[in-house]
């Protein structure tokens, strides 16, 4: 007798975890004292940001004049970094917001990371707006503010102020809502500290949790609200960085298809770094109960997706730059593909198009080692199409004789290091003293999601099957 029975849904919550095994999992790391892989990855991270801090320091000090730009290539790593980041961020609203408004139930263990992840990776890209400005005292300046000098006011009409109303905006919300979904959390922490220190500061933080039905329904209710605001944010903000090169005229730059393709490769490398967070973080504080192998699928086959928007994108430049019939269009992409910057553009397409399709493959999309090396690589692709489409499109214009060459100095590679000592010492101070997993919502998913219910539903299944004779001598 053959016997039908429907696959039962893998669960998000593995090793028969109780609700005290939630709390005790993630408040382990808060509570305990730094174990010595903390301290190490701390002490390298501070090392990386104080070597980046006297590179930053000296450019300031100084002037942009210590970076390798020219009077042809104005723009090269400073945006490149920018952009960079700004992207990176773009995943922790897409997790927190528009998989909480489609009620995915996979987000709950990785969202909290995410959030901070997008605030931490926005200052960072902050960090290269005022590097760039060369006067960062004066950066209150991109402000429509009030001020002594007459009738001096931005330029409404430069996409550089829209970044600055889009970042701030973006910033903002992400810090709200990434403070709401903790402080449930921080309640927790609260309850169960041991000193008068720690019961202060955490209680100071958690606003007076009461963890009433009413307090409940309110949160639900903010999270909603933040969410929905959220969402257009995932849109509008690389939308508005896209103008930066979008509304120029310069050959490679003057397209209408930046602002979609920036959206996607936002979306692709965010949930990159997203995977090398988390599985870095799942080993290093034993949360593989929490963030399993399902969770690294789902992230995957969004990376598949959205590595192949950019994929067609890529091709999609290619042919209107043909189609158009214009020569100046025509070279600056055979030039991104044959010139000096060859290498640049092949990485980029090696990294971005052709990496992303192993995770066709269900072997490698479920593989640890696989998964984190290929996030790498995406990262590094992405960068290199922000390199590829700000340095190629600038360092041979219309006039040959002014055709330069890009030669980065230490004080740009230190100004990047900088944002990774940066970007790394604040993930790691948040692993340590906030809750990395959200715990109450994984709790809420655990009485649906656990192995012990599929395992349950799987039994009654198969109780069911066996209870129902006529539909079994109809399946012989």
């Amino acid at each position: 007798m053959s016997q039908v029975v429907s696959p039962v849904r893998e669960p998000l919550v593995i090793g028969g975890k109780t609700y005290a095994d939630v709390t005790e999992d993630v408040c382990r790391q808060v509570e305990g004292k730094p174990t010595k892989l903390w301290l190490i990855c701390f002490t390298l991270a501070l090392i990386t940001l104080g070597y980046g801090s006297y590179c930053l320091f000296y450019t300031w000090w100084t002037g942009i004049g210590v970076w390798g730009l020219n009077k042809t290539v104005g723009w090269a790593w400073d945006i490149t970094n920018f952009v960079w980041w700004v992207g990176i961020g773009h995943a922790g609203t897409l997790i927190s917001a528009i998989l909480l408004l489609f009620r995915q139930k996979w987000r709950t263990s990785i969202n909290r990371a995410a959030e901070a992840m997008t605030i931490f990776a926005v200052l960072c890209a902050a960090s290269f707006i005022l590097a760039h400005m060369g006067r960062p005292w004066l950066a209150h300046w991109a402000l429509p503010l009030p001020n002594t000098y007459g009738s001096l006011w931005v330029n409404f009409n430069s996409p550089l102020v829209w970044d600055v109303f889009a970042i701030s905006t973006y910033l903002t919300v992400s810090l709200v809502f990434w403070y709401i979904g903790l402080i449930p959390d921080l309640a927790t922490i609260r309850d169960r500290a041991r000193n008068k220190v720690s019961k202060f500061v955490y209680g100071a933080m958690s606003f007076g949790w009461d963890g009433s039905a009413k307090t409940w329904a309110r949160y639900e209710s903010v999270s909603l609200i933040l969410a929905g605001l959220s969402t257009p944010l995932v849109l509008s903000v690389h939308t508005i960085v896209s103008f930066d090169f979008a509304t120029s005229v310069i050959p490679g730059w003057h397209t209408t298809i930046f602002p979609p393709y920036f959206v996607a490769g936002a979306i692709f490398s965010g949930f990159a770094m997203v995977l090398t967070l988390m599985l870095i973080t799942r080993e290093v504080f034993n949360l593989k109960e929490y963030i399993t192998i399902g969770h690294m699928e789902s992230m995957n086959k969004i990376i598949m997706l959205t590595g192949s928007i950019v994929g067609v994108a890529y091709i999609t430049e290619l042919f209107i730059a043909w189609y158009s019939g214009v020569q100046y269009e025509q070279y600056a992409f055979l030039n991104r593909a044959t010139g000096p910057y060859w290498w640049a553009y092949w990485s980029m397409m090696t990294c971005n198009v052709i990496s992303p399709q192993l995770f066709w493959i269900r072997k490698i999309r479920r593989s640890v080692a696989a998964t984190f090396i290929l996030s790498i690589i995406v990262n590094i692709g992405m960068w290199f199409e922000r390199f590829v489409i700000i340095v190629t499109s600038l360092h041979r214009d219309y006039l040959p004789s002014s055709w330069a060459m890009f030669y980065p100095t230490m004080y740009d590679i230190g100004d990047y290091i900088f944002s990774f000592g940066l970007f790394f010492t604040l993930f790691l101070l948040f692993a340590k003293f906030l809750p990395v997993v959200n715990m109450a919502e994984v709790k809420a998913i655990l009485k649906s999601s656990s192995a012990k219910v599929a395992e349950k539903r799987g039994a009654a299944v198969q109780t069911d099957f066996q209870a129902r004779p006529a539909f079994n001598k109809d399946v012989e």
